[in-house]
């Protein structure tokens, strides 16, 4: 464990905020002050500021703050070797984008327990920002994510290619056709994920590159959860822009079908992101797990 006051230094530059640091603590305000008073006392630097209502980190501050995040992701990883070394069962956190941990990862961990009985993989699922915060934070020793991250914080490795494609209902007035052209998508009614999703931003950058304005898109309705964007697709109310693996039940119960798009292709990869798997066997063992197809 690291030092308490490093800890909350960590959570008011999370927060900007010296009363909800005190919440996520339990501790109390003063309390608070008065630790990042004794840092600022030891090492002889302002760390934090105010500005308006917020708390703001300094350039000192921000020094600090990476070699904190760095000790207690450490602080982390050591305590669950420890653990892992003295336990007859090993417990590793993994974490996922949405795609990848709601429709590739769960298959490839089952087979992984049945072949390993004595690990336990337990998986985070959330966005590209909370999974590499997490990796950061030492919450996750290894983090699988779809399309853009930035490479020069994180070490990564190629999992596989994916393809965002056109699903329709079977009853949609595209279904019938061989191939629709990107002038029709736009024009129809289009069921997509939320703005700022990867899978959203990698069809308008596809869109950008072509040409295209982001106006031409007629958005019929936007939605956060992947699932429930499938069904309102089912249900015939519209047609989506998603990840073919996210779609592979639904093709085979023929609830689904994917229309190809003229001269109009849309890809990305799946990647692996870690900050030193050198730290530990299960990451390269698990990269080599999934690669090998489970």
């Amino acid at each position: 464990m690291i030092d308490i006051k490093l800890v909350t230094f960590i959570t008011v530059a999370k927060t900007k905020n010296l009363t909800r640091a005190a919440d996520i603590l339990r501790i109390t305000q003063p309390a608070v002050s008065q630790h990042i008073k004794a840092l600022e006392d030891y090492f002889n630097v302002k760390l934090l500021y105010k500005k308006g209502k917020q708390m703001e980190v300094t350039e000192e501050g921000q020094l600090l703050l990476k070699q904190a995040l760095e000790l207690n992701r450490l602080s982390k990883t050591i305590k669950t070797k420890l653990k892992n070394k003295s336990s007859i069962k090993r417990k590793y956190y993994v974490g996922a984008t949405l795609t990848i941990g709601g429709y590739v990862l769960p298959k490839i961990i089952g087979e992984h327990k049945k072949n390993h009985q004595n690990i336990d993989i337990m998986l985070y699922v959330d966005n590209t920002e909370t999974i590499i915060e997490r990796l950061f934070n030492g919450d996750i020793i290894l983090g699988l994510l779809e399309g853009p991250f930035d490479i020069s914080k994180v070490n990564y490795k190629k999992f596989k290619d994916d393809e965002l494609v056109l699903a329709v209902s079977p009853d949609h007035k595209f279904a019938s056709k061989e191939y629709v052209t990107i002038d029709e998508v736009l024009s129809s009614k289009l069921i997509l994920r939320e703005q700022g999703s990867g899978t959203r931003k990698i069809f308008e950058n596809e869109l950008k590159k072509s040409g295209y304005k982001l106006d031409n898109m007629n958005v019929y309705m936007e939605i956060g959860d992947i699932r429930a964007l499938i069904s309102l697709v089912e249900s015939n109310l519209g047609c989506t822009i998603i990840s073919k693996e996210a779609i592979k039940s639904s093709i085979q119960a023929n609830t689904l079908k994917i229309i190809p798009i003229s001269n109009f292709k849309i890809l990305r990869e799946f990647n692996f992101v870690y900050l030193d798997r050198t730290c530990d066997s299960f990451i390269d063992e698990f990269i080599q797990f999934c690669l090998d197809g489970g």
